[in-house]
């Protein structure tokens, strides 16, 4: 269970940051989100991984904070279910554990950066600002190939000045391709990134919407070539 902060008054036009932060420790937890929430940014909670990965797909969060050490599913499991997906949301790994063997799997697992118990909530606090900011640079929020743009903070999509209907599942499935113009994107890929944890995603069902997606886009100029075997590729007619 996602325990939802309420968000901080902040300047019109200006979305505050927001972080999720998986740890098991009430106290830790508390105190983190306490030095999170005093620079102004919205600190959900859970003290469980199992949740993770659908909440990061949809809610608009600017860094995961996770544990390692989580009851259920572990945090190095927690990533991958993240990174499975095709999230490239930051992510910072807690843990009392200080082998370098460790912190090495939490890097090659995806892992942003990694901060070793205990910690001083200062540097908690700077090793976020850091990786948000970091994030922040890296891409817009908005995506585009062609005349075709996506608006993720207002989810509208757009071909030249003409909004794009487009029904849930095949807004996520285009995200997904257009975050990867240029590559090819399997099957599974694409199950992994729209669905929950429970295999409800069926094959059949992918190619139905990638169907939908292709008659859409045409008038953009742009298509959807399936690579036999491999999976799909979207680009420019």
């Amino acid at each position: 269970m996602i325990h939802r902060s309420p968000p901080p008054i902040a300047p019109i036009g200006v979305p505050p940051v927001r972080i999720l932060l998986v740890e098991d420790d009430p106290l830790l937890s508390d105190s983190t989100a306490r030095a999170l929430r005093s620079q102004g940014w919205v600190v959900d909670c859970t003290e469980r991984g199992e949740p993770v990965a659908v909440s990061v797909r949809q809610d608009p969060y600017d860094l995961l904070i996770l544990d390692i050490g989580l009851a259920g599913i572990d945090g190095f499991e927690t990533l991958r279910r993240v990174r499975a997906q095709g999230s490239d949301l930051p992510v910072l790994m807690l843990t009392a554990r200080d082998a370098i063997e460790d912190r090495v799997r939490g890097l090659e697992s995806g892992a942003d950066d990694y901060l070793v118990k205990p910690f001083a909530l200062s540097e908690l606090v700077a090793r976020s600002r850091a990786l948000v900011r970091r994030n922040q640079a890296r891409g817009g929020s908005v995506l585009g190939l062609g005349s075709l743009r996506m608006d993720l903070e207002a989810r509208r999509a757009y071909i030249g000045e003409q909004e794009l209907a487009l029904a849930g599942r095949e807004w996520s499935i285009l995200q997904f391709m257009l975050s990867r113009t240029g590559k090819i994107v399997a099957k599974e890929q694409i199950i992994a990134a729209i669905s929950n944890w429970d295999g409800t995603t069926s094959d059949n069902a992918i190619e139905v919407h990638v169907s939908r997606l292709r008659s859409k886009l045409e008038p953009a100029g742009l298509k959807i070539r399936t690579i036999r075997g491999f999976g799909y590729l979207l680009e420019e007619a």
